[in-house]
């Protein structure tokens, strides 16, 4: 997800029982406040299939949001956000760098990153395990297949050398074949 598609997720986004959530709008920040915004093409308007791992997280944060929400008491401002700030309002991207983000990837000894990384990285991990490239358009939500192939044309190398693996298979199988 893009950060304002996810600074703007809800509850009644994410159906957990089907591990889905449905991606239709975008919240930005101008200079006369916050923006909520319909994505810029249809394809951005989608459902992604989630992994159990996300689904088992989304059902934690769940609790530990219903506890947080009952300590904030009425300075919670109920706008059922599946992520939030500490009273419910929404999330600003640099304090999510700041003060989330870059300090759980230095505690992971891992490389600094920015958070739109991670996007970037589900693609790349998902094309280098052979996804096919149509649905990895549909989880980002780009307008066309051509977007994505040229973002990520960085991972097609190895795939083109399994293609030619494939079809070196299929032949071999054929002239066995024909050999008997």
């Amino acid at each position: 997800m893009r950060f304002g598609e996810m600074a703007v997720l809800t509850w009644a986004d994410v159906d957990l029982e089907a591990g889905s959530i449905q991606i239709r709008r975008s919240l930005g920040r101008t200079s006369s406040g916050w923006t909520l915004t319909e994505p810029k093409t249809a394809k951005g308007r989608r459902t992604v299939a989630l992994p159990a791992l996300a689904v088992d997280a989304l059902k934690q944060h769940r609790v530990q949001q219903l506890e947080e929400r009952l300590q904030v008491g009425r300075a919670w401002k109920d706008e059922n956000r599946v992520f939030c700030n500490e009273v419910g309002g929404p999330l600003e991207r640099g304090n999510v760098d700041r003060r989330s983000f870059k300090p759980l990837l230095k505690h992971a000894g891992l490389p600094i990153i920015r958070l739109h990384d991670l996007r970037h990285t589900a693609a790349t991990l998902l094309l280098s395990l052979g996804e096919h490239p149509k649905v990895v358009q549909e989880r980002l939500g780009h307008a066309t297949i051509s977007v994505t192939m040229d973002v990520y044309s960085h991972v097609m190398p190895d795939m083109q050398r399994r293609a030619a693996a494939r079809l070196d298979g299929l032949f071999a199988a054929q002239a066995a074949g024909v050999a008997k």
